[in-house]
């Protein structure tokens, strides 16, 4: 029966296969979690630069007689990268859920200086607590799960991004989280609290807590007019980079990379893979409709800031107000490429981008 089961289409793998992948998501989120999500995902963007780049390479001297086609970049940013081992949906998303489990279960661990409710604290590696990487370990394979089911589907969007998000939401509801939480300000895109260090009010209705009205996602990040402007920066050059090297990745991979100087503490790291991603995409879509460079990599630059608006939109409904981490530029990812992805498929655009429809 259990054979049967991964045998259905929707999966699309052998018994063996999938048996491989399922013990190494649970080992992928549980690494996630003993890491930390952020820390997590900065290994996540140095292995597919890693990737991208031997790719990169191998397509420059493929012709070689001596080199076959993948004898150097053996699928790293798909099996690695994006796969068990730090895909997003699988470490990221165990780490997520760990932090979000320890924020109920081990509030002494909560950091004298983290502001914010610490089951939002993904920076925050859990070591070795064999609880907390047994949630990590659990998450990582619903993540895998939902990227393999939605894949299997043909849901068009980039479902490493979905799964990421829906496993958010799941732990929200596991542990007991408000989906959205109380609303601080006039409304869920009110960032004024916060702007004004106002605390929230305990729960029973007594005094203050410690923990802010509101909570931006990121606090040097979350002004319209600076999110459009890095927004346009980062999709630019996404866009570039895809033109110069024919990777629609490896922009990806340095925005993650960016992050491990936000993990240190430097201030105002902006986060900016979702917006170098769909610059990339916006790129790759322009060049057959347009054919010019110039006007390709001012659409990559539109999709940017397009990306950035829709993750700030998501932090302030998803992020703010509850205590733990839904992840913003997968929000937007997930929903831009979902987005592209139905337009393709009315035949409004050349291509869906990455996601191979």
């Amino acid at each position: 029966m259990f054979g049967t089961i991964l045998q259905i289409p929707i999966i699309g793998m052998e018994t063996e296969a999938f048996a491989v992948l399922l013990i190494a998501a649970l080992a992928g989120g549980a690494f996630g979690a003993a890491l930390g999500a952020l820390p997590s995902f900065v290994f996540t963007g140095f292995v597919v630069f890693l990737g991208e780049g031997l790719a990169v390479l191998e397509g420059e001297i493929g012709a070689a007689e001596a080199i076959g086609a993948g004898d150097i970049a053996t699928g790293i940013t798909d099996v690695i990268g994006f796969g068990a081992v730090t895909g997003p949906h699988i470490a990221f998303a165990g780490g997520v859920a760990a932090t979000a489990y320890a924020g109920k279960k081990y509030p002494e661990m909560d950091p004298a200086d983290w502001d914010y409710h610490f089951g939002k604290n993904i920076l925050y590696a859990f070591g070795t607590k064999p609880d907390i990487l047994a949630v990590g370990a659990l998450f990582g394979v619903l993540g895998m799960l939902i990227t393999q089911v939605m894949g299997g589907l043909g849901f068009p969007t980039d479902n490493i991004a979905l799964s990421v998000v829906a496993t958010a939401f799941l732990a929200r509801l596991a542990f007991g989280y408000p989906i959205v939480g109380r609303v601080g300000g006039s409304s869920v895109l009110d960032m004024s609290p916060f702007e004004r260090e106002e605390k929230r009010m305990a729960t029973d209705g007594g005094t203050q807590t410690d923990r802010l009205a509101t909570e931006p996602w990121l606090p040097h990040q979350y002004e319209w007019s600076g999110v459009t402007a890095i927004g346009i920066v980062g999709g630019i050059l996404g866009g570039f980079i895809w033109l110069e090297t024919g990777s629609i990745f490896l922009g990806y991979g340095i925005s993650a990379m960016s992050l491990l100087f936000l993990n240190l503490g430097v201030e105002k790291i902006p986060v900016t893979h979702h917006i170098t991603l769909l610059g990339a995409v916006g790129a790759v879509i322009a060049m057959p409709a347009i054919g010019s460079e110039p006007i390709a990599l001012l659409v990559a630059g539109a999709f940017g800031a397009i990306s950035g608006l829709i993750g700030e939109v998501s932090q302030r409904v998803f992020y703010s107000h509850s205590g733990t981490h839904v992840d913003p530029p997968a929000m937007a990812i997930a929903a831009f490429m979902f987005v592209l992805g139905l337009l393709y498929l009315a035949g409004l655009l050349p291509n869906s981008g990455y996601l191979g429809l």
